[in-house]
């Protein structure tokens, strides 16, 4: 199996950008804006002045000018493609993240544009809608991450407290997809799960109040009651009733989040949700196919620095 950190295109920019351009393009370049396939590479003449950039295509039926990295998380953007795609592998397989502070370490790049990289690869990370609903057994469950506790506050945090909420679902030995929540209340637990998992799906979950009545939504509801230590229990005919395995997924990202990123502002949440998914749900391959599947999300994704930037305070990861 070929190993992505042990090739070329790590330490040379023109080898990056035609490693992209055969994962973008297998058959050939492909004019982003008409989608046409009648396109030519610019070459400079000899005698000539005037520089060309390597990679630079001309189509000839809109006669627009692009490179690989049009309508792409790259375009606009001044860093070597070399340095992109170690940062992606990078993302792809630390299974905790890897902190902006760090990634500017290891590129050489400034602090502001490895912390920028980082949400614009998790926004490539990111699953714009979902399509299919989530069928068999489903894991649902919420947590609080971020912030602190008011003094005195035990169980589930305040309203007014400064902690975030996350919701997810996971399927047994399948997909999660996890959800940044306002409050968690049952309207809103209970409009996610309708629209994410079919009727048929069997729902697991604690004995929280707000998922009451989910039975008669669902193929069918089983609970485990924590507060009187009950985790996991056998009933004949059902699967194993527990949470285990979503409280597995808020482990990693509590560790992540606490760890590694220390600090995440709560508009930029559901981004860092997007890039724990990612990870999760692609946890049966390896370091280099994560990397190339999330190459793949790459092309009509563009962040602007101005939508990941909106308030400054507290909104970057402060890990050392």
């Amino acid at each position: 199996m070929l190993n992505l950190a042990e090739t070329r295109h790590f330490q040379d920019a023109d080898k990056a950008r035609e490693f992209l351009e055969a994962q973008r393009w297998p058959n050939g370049p492909v004019c982003p804006h008409c989608d046409c396939r009648i396109v030519y590479k610019l070459t400079p003449k000899p005698g000539s002045k005037k520089p060309v950039r390597p990679g630079v295509y001309k189509c000839k039926a809109c006669e627009q000018q692009f490179t690989v990295t049009v309508n792409t998380i790259f375009e606009d953007s001044h860093i070597p493609l070399n340095k992109w795609l170690l940062a992606i592998h990078l993302l792809c397989a630390s299974k905790k993240g890897m902190s902006a502070h760090q990634l500017h370490r290891m590129l050489g790049v400034t602090y502001k544009s490895a912390w920028f990289m980082a949400h614009r690869i998790r926004y490539m990370m990111s699953q714009p809608s979902f399509t299919e609903k989530l069928r068999g057994v489903i894991e649902a469950d919420e947590t609080y991450v971020g912030g602190k506790r008011h003094r005195g506050e035990v169980g589930r945090p305040s309203a007014n407290s400064h902690k975030q909420a996350v919701f997810a679902l996971v399927k047994r030995d399948g997909d999660v997809r996890s959800f940044h929540v306002e409050r968690v209340t049952a309207d809103n637990l209970v409009g996610i799960l309708r629209k994410q998992v079919d009727k048929s799906g069997v729902i697991m979950t604690d004995s929280f109040a707000s998922y009451d009545g989910l039975g008669v939504r669902f193929g069918a509801h089983h609970t485990v009651n924590h507060g009187n230590g009950e985790y996991s229990r056998k009933e004949p005919g059902v699967a194993t009733i527990h949470t285990n395995t979503i409280e597995g997924v808020f482990s990693i990202l509590k560790r992540g989040l606490t760890g590694v990123y220390h600090q995440v502002g709560s508009h930029h949440l559901h981004r860092y949700l997007s890039e724990f998914d990612f990870r999760y749900n692609a946890r049966k391959i390896d370091d280099t196919q994560r990397t190339l599947l999330a190459l793949s999300q790459a092309e009509g994704k563009r962040l602007q620095l101005r939508e990941s930037s909106e308030s400054r305070t507290g909104a970057m990861d402060s890990a050392n």
